[in-house]
């Protein structure tokens, strides 16, 4: 139960880490995007969202079809006026230019920005997916598009099916700026991610980011 005022911060500051070579400096913690669309009332979701930036998280996640969209708009509401305060990062499921185009201007509008700090291709858990999104008219190409219109500063992709499909997205012809993947206790036992993808982040100096720490409450 979060208090009726999000004025008063605690004291402890929340550290902050080096995202990879993007050199950016983020909050060891970054607010899931999925989990603040969860309340129904919007007025309580935007109150996390507006906690957490006063208590010193600046990492912010999102995605285009978390609540269908809705908690874009929830996240677009609570940083009016506290933009250049926090890290941005969206997600997006089109695999084409055209779409993936289009679809980055409909999360900036819901989030009222002009850009996004980071933009990932979301939920890379197909085969299929890295070429799909590297072949002619794909997705990559909305990634130079939008990095060369200033509307996306960074670029990577998430998934948390199977470490190979993300070493087949590192194997591709581009520097991608960061990584998401489940790491938690029970990865090391199966398709482990850590054992896999982990080092050649480090070696590469990609942003890592960690989803399901908890491995979804299991």
């Amino acid at each position: 139960q979060l208090p009726a005022t999000t004025t008063t911060a605690t004291s402890a500051e929340m550290p902050r880490r080096t995202l990879g070579k993007t050199g950016e400096k983020v909050s060891l913690l970054c607010l899931g995007g999925y989990h603040i669309g969860v309340p129904k009332d919007p007025a309580e979701g935007i109150r996390i969202i507006e906690a957490a930036i006063d208590r010193g998280i600046n990492f912010l996640d999102n995605s285009d079809d978390y609540h269908k969209g809705d908690s874009e708009v929830r996240m677009g509401n609570a940083i009016k006026g506290k933009r250049d305060k926090v890290f941005l990062m969206t997600k997006g499921h089109p695999r084409d230019k055209k779409g993936a185009l289009k679809n980055l201007e409909e999360s900036l509008t819901r989030l009222q920005t002009d850009y996004l700090d980071l933009w990932q291709f979301h939920e890379i858990v197909y085969e299929t997916d890295p070429d799909w999104i590297f072949s002619p008219n794909g997705a990559i190409e909305a990634a130079y598009v939008a990095k060369k219109q200033g509307k996306v500063r960074y670029i990577g992709f998430t998934g948390h099916k199977d470490p190979a499909i993300h070493l087949k997205m590192l194997s591709k012809p581009y520097e991608w700026d960061t990584v998401q993947m489940p790491i938690n206790a029970l990865d090391h036992h199966f398709r482990s991610f850590e054992q896999q993808v982990l080092p050649v982040l480090v070696k590469r100096n990609i942003g890592v980011i960690g989803m399901k720490p908890l491995a979804s409450g299991n």
